[in-house]
This record gives C-alpha cells, structure tokens and sequence, in this order.
C-alpha cells in the first residue's frame, strides 16, 4: 500500500480553518459590539481601556461623593436657617421684656418660650 500525499487538499483544509477562527473572531466583535474581547485581540489597547474603565470608575465615586456633601450642606444650611429665625425671635422676646410694659407673669412667659428657643437651638446644634 502506498501512501500518496495531497498538498493542495492539505493548503485548501489549513486555509479553511484559518478563514473560520478570523470569521470567529470578527462575529465576536460584531455580537459583542466590542473592538477588544480579550488580550489577545489588542494587549495594548486592552491595558489603555481598562485604564481609562478605572479612571471612569474614580470620577464616578467623585461624582457621587461630591453629590453627598451637596446634600449634607443643603440639609445644614436649612438647620443654619431655622437657627437664625430662633435667633431673631429671641431677639425680639428680650427687647419685648426689657420694655417695662409686661407684668411678672407676662415675663415669666416670655422667659419660658426663650428656654424653649434655645433648647432647640442646642437640639439643632
């Protein structure tokens, strides 16, 4: 028995799988939407992505950081605010008792929504 070796069978066949794992390939791409799916497709390109993925990531947090302390600064300003209003009230209560008008239990009233005023005050505080 003689053993005959076909070269252009053997070149057809190693083209053929050739042409199936780059069509393999590129319907990785396309299905993925993807330039790089793993290193091997571009190391350097894939080392740039994930670097920029990671810096995307940081200014992500950044972002949510950043809108946290909005929030903390708007939730202590309305506390600033009432305070003030607690304090102009506060005001006008003493200057209201130094007047000389109210009778002892008038003041003792006055007296009585300051002490509330400012237990809130240190509440808010």
């Amino acid at each position: 028995m003689v053993i005959q070796h076909n070269m252009a069978a053997t070149n057809s066949y190693r083209q053929l799988n050739t042409n199936n794992t780059s069509l393999n390939k590129n319907l990785e791409k396309l299905s993925s939407g993807f330039r790089i799916n793993r290193a091997a497709d571009d190391a350097a390109g894939l080392a740039i992505s994930e670097a920029m993925r990671s810096k995307i990531n940081g200014l992500d947090q950044a972002q949510a950081n950043a809108n946290d302390a909005i929030g903390l600064i708007q939730t202590e300003e309305g506390a600033l605010t009432e305070t003030h209003s607690m304090l102009q009230r506060m005001t006008t209560l003493a200057t209201q008792a130094a007047n000389g008008t109210y009778n002892t239990t008038s003041r003792d009233s006055i007296q009585k929504e300051l002490d509330e005023l400012g237990n809130e005050i240190n509440r808010i505080a």
